[in-house]
Order: structure tokens, then C-alpha cells, then sequence
């Protein structure tokens, strides 16, 4: 039964969204992207490279770790050394409005994943409870919906901080994109999964239903 393997799926996506949403600086090896210096900083150490890596809670290099919080503003000595003093504003925003999708996504696939359990009866494994279908078809096309925003939200924002530095920094910065956009990436598509076989299941249902009454009579 299609239906089955639908908290399968949510719970796939879910653990991958809670990943993401513990990302840097609380989970130091997820985030979104990370910046390379080809100059030494002083904030970045005495090492003639040095990097900062970006997640959504806040950014972390090899001297400073800000504190996990809702939304962060740049270090002046950061905000100097990567050549980000133009768009740090612009960066902050973006990642305080991922910040809040990331949980949200993550609490919703929850609240589908719970609902699907209950989908199959125990009495009758070969039935499905409309009900819990239907509520877990409604939170998880909202998770879907929800999940498949923030995606695109990295994408784009990775990207055009990507092109931006590229311009402004003449080669002294490298960007490279994080772990946590493809862990976005692959809940979207465990998301989408559950939703299509959370439907398969209850048309499948429909008209098992439909054709043992046309029997009946």
C-alpha cells in the first residue's frame, strides 16, 4: 500500500529539516555556505587562509562563534575581512527570514509524520483512516509548500552573495555552497514524495470502496 510508505518519507524529511534547522553555530559541520579568504585576517587566525562558515542561526570562524540567536548582525572586523561592509544588511535579513521558515517546515513535517501514523488501522491493515489522510495529506502539502520555498530561498540567496563576491572581492573571496542547501534539497523531495503517495493511497481507497459496493448491489 502507497499510503505505507508515507511516514517513511516524513520522517526522512523531517530528520533532514531538523538537521538544517540546528545548523551553525549550533551543529558546526551543517551550513549554508562557507567563505574562504586567500588573505590573512585577524579574526581568521595567524594562518596566511582562513574561512567563515554561514548557517542559518549565525556564523562561525576559527576565532568567533556568535551565539545562537534570532537573527544576527555582522562583526566590524568580520564585515571588513570578507569584503562584505556593502550588503551586510542584506545578508542578515535574508538569513533571519530563512531562520524562521527552517523551523516552521520542520514543525510541520512533525505534525504530518504524527498524523500519518495513525493513517493505517490496526483492526484492518488493508484500510486506511480517511481522517488521519486527509490531515496528514493538508500539513504535509503546507510542509511542502513551506520546504520547497526555503530551498529556493538558499539557492537564490547563495547564490547572488556568490556573484556579488566574485565582483567585489577580485579573487580574494571563494564561496562555496554548504551542506545544508542539499539537506533542503532532499526534504523538498521526501516532502513531495509523501504528498503523491499520501494521495495514491487515498484514491487507491476511493475506489477499492466504490467497487466493493458496486458488488454489494
Amino acid at each position: 500500500m502507497l499510503a505505507a510508505i508515507t511516514p517513511l518519507l516524513l520522517f526522512v524529511a523531517f530528520l533532514l529539516l531538523l538537521l538544517v534547522s540546528l545548523s551553525l553555530p549550533i551543529v558546526k559541520s551543517i551550513f549554508l555556505f562557507r567563505l574562504a579568504a586567500n588573505s590573512s585576517a585577524s579574526f581568521l587566525g595567524s594562518s596566511a587562509t582562513g574561512q567563515a562558515r554561514f548557517g542559518v542561526w549565525g556564523y562561525c570562524t576559527s576565532a568567533i562563534t556568535i551565539d545562537a540567536r534570532l537573527g544576527y548582525q555582522f562583526d566590524p572586523t568580520v564585515a571588513r575581512a570578507l569584503h562584505v561592509n556593502g550588503f551586510t544588511n542584506t545578508i542578515s535579513r535574508t538569513l533571519s527570514a530563512v531562520l524562521v521558515l527552517h523551523p516552521i517546515a520542520c514543525a510541520l513535517t512533525f505534525l504530518a509524520l504524527v498524523a500519518s501514523l495513525f493513517i493505517t488501522r490496526r483492526r484492518s491493515p488493508h484500510t486506511i483512516s480517511r481522517p488521519a489522510a486527509l490531515t496528514t495529506l493538508g500539513l504535509g502539502l503546507l510542509a511542502a509548500v513551506v520546504t520547497t520555498i526555503i530551498f529556493l530561498v538558499d539557492v537564490i540567496f547563495v547564490a547572488v552573495i556568490r556573484h556579488r563576491i566574485n565582483d567585489e572581492s577580485h579573487g580574494v573571496l571563494q564561496l562555496s555552497w554548504g551542506n545544508a542547501v542539499w539537506l533542503a534539497l532532499g526534504a523538498t523531495i521526501a516532502l513531495w514524495g509523501a504528498v503523491v503517495s499520501n494521495c495514491a493511497g487515498i484514491c487507491g481507497f476511493g475506489r477499492r470502496r466504490f467497487a466493493r459496493s458496486v458488488t454489494s448491489i
